[in-house]
């Protein structure tokens, strides 16, 4: 039976024989830029509407990046074996190689030699405050990828995470007709979507994540309040920043159950936001394949979010189980549960398999 407080989609996620994670979503290459003020100190409220402003940067640093390499590294950190469904340029292949090195299932990246792979421009502030730009680049071909090219019976979850347009709409779309659950990260693109773009990403999502202000962003566009969210959603995680996060989560007929997470300690310093998002999504989906009740999966993707704080760029040096875990305890105490990382390190993954790409 499934633990209090998992809906039965979602529960599915917990039995390492259903197969494996398939995360889609941009592959990158991220520039990262800080800037040593505070941008409100630039910004004139009465002047917006004519903006023109620019920011000397004291450093950039070119570092891989994506939402969905991002999500796999921190998933393979955990002892995952995901599947990446993406899409690259021809400059992408080293970066290919290291992903691959690092545990993730790359035979699922389409590498295209006539464009460069997708960029993301970010300059970030002594607030953590962040503008950004992006170039979609070989994102934009994600669109020609098909899930239909994988068997459904050895997926256990797709993330459709932030990625060309047409290509998220199309995964939702094949994993509710496939059957497959799946996470709805709209997050980046909340800004990009339309009203009836994000609806129809919700409609079958068994798992909803956004941050609070994109949260904002997707009641307005959609016209739904957070309760029609949370009823069409069975799990909703809402991400704060340093004031942790919040899992609505399906309680059969009754109001949904809402669990309030605590964000874990910076025991170093914090350097850089980016990626942290994709971070704390890993943590998550690894507590729910591992069995772990929503609060436990919350406080992991906790701590997967402060690993990648504390590194510039989107996926901090590897750390292993052991230190994971010796974190989780610093910040929430002793959890037995965790004994099933080590055990389950591995287990989930069935014969490598690749999609049919012609």
């Amino acid at each position: 039976m499934p633990e209090p407080g998992h809906s039965t989609s979602v529960f599915r996620l917990t039995s390492p024989g259903n197969g494996r994670v398939v995360v889609t979503g941009s592959v990158a290459f991220d520039y990262l830029m800080t800037f040593p003020g505070h941008f409100v100190e630039h910004l004139m409220p009465d002047k917006l509407s004519r903006l023109s402003v620019s920011f000397l940067v004291d450093e950039m640093r070119r570092v891989p990046g994506g939402c969905g390499p991002n999500i796999a590294y921190s998933l393979a950190l955990l002892g995952e074996k995901p599947l990446l469904f993406a899409t690259a340029g021809s400059d992408a292949a080293e970066y290919r190689d290291r992903l691959a090195g690092q545990g993730v299932d790359v035979s699922g990246l389409v590498l295209y030699d006539d464009v460069f792979t997708a960029s993301f421009f970010v300059s970030t502030d002594r607030d953590q405050n962040q503008i950004a730009s992006f170039y979609t680049g070989a994102m934009a071909r994600a669109r020609e990828l098909s899930l239909a090219s994988l068997d459904p019976d050895r997926i256990a979850l797709v993330i459709v995470s932030p990625n060309d347009p047409a290509a998220m709409a199309r995964y939702a779309e094949e994993c509710r007709h496939s059957g497959v659950p799946f996470l709805y990260d709209p997050s980046q693109q909340v800004a990009r979507l339309s009203g009836e773009e994000l609806r129809q990403g919700l409609s079958g999502a068994a798992i909803l994540i956004v941050n609070d202000y994109e949260f904002g962003i997707l009641t307005q566009k959609t016209d739904l309040s957070r309760k029609d969210v949370e009823d069409r959603v069975p799990a909703v995680v809402m991400t704060h920043g340093a004031e942790g996060s919040t899992i609505s989560v399906a309680a059969g007929e009754g109001p949904s159950v809402r669990h309030e997470v605590p964000a874990a300690r910076v025991e170093k310093e914090a350097i850089d936001p980016t990626g942290v998002g994709d971070a704390f999504r890993a943590g998550l989906v690894r507590g729910l394949r591992i069995g772990v009740p929503w609060p436990v999966a919350g406080r992991m993707g906790s701590v997967c979010a402060v690993f990648g704080l504390e590194a510039l760029g989107p996926q901090p040096p590897r750390y292993s189980i052991e230190q994971f875990r010796a974190r989780y305890e610093r910040n929430f105490g002793e959890e037995p549960l965790l004994d099933r990382l080590r055990r389950q390190a591995g287990s989930d993954s069935l014969t490598p398999y690749g999609p049919q790409l012609g």
